[in-house]
């Protein structure tokens, strides 16, 4: 059973950063595909980004494309996910998930979540 604990998440301006992390405990850490979704009030939970488990193969979201990266440390079973430029509308809570075989974006097959961190970019 792996457990996924994540952090960062905060109050920012738009056009600000911030740089989430999410530690894993409870499996092997390199053996899973890794992944940020997000979920703002009223909406479904949407896959922001996915990163394989050496780190060689990444995906983003359209609308954040260009101002997120998602990154991993082995060695410290971390994932992590800069974000630049941020906008009102990526307001969300910021979960981490985990799979055995891949992240697709269907939330449902999700295999290990955290709890969520919120972020909220407002003025």
């Amino acid at each position: 059973q792996v457990q996924l604990v994540e952090s960062g998440g905060g109050l920012v301006q738009p056009g600000g950063s911030l740089r989430l992390s999410c530690v894993a405990s409870g499996g092997t850490f390199s053996t899973y595909d890794m992944g940020w979704f997000r979920q703002a009030p009223g909406t479904e939970r949407e896959l922001v980004a996915r990163i394989s488990r050496t780190g060689g193969s990444t995906y983003y979201t359209a609308p954040v494309k260009g101002r997120f990266t998602i990154s991993r440390d082995n060695a410290k079973n971390t994932v992590y996910l800069q974000m630049n430029n941020l906008k009102p509308e990526d307001t969300a809570v910021y979960y981490c998930a985990a799979d055995q075989i891949i992240i697709r974006p269907e939330a449902s097959s999700v295999d290990y979540w955290g709890k969520g961190t919120l972020v909220t970019v407002s003025s």
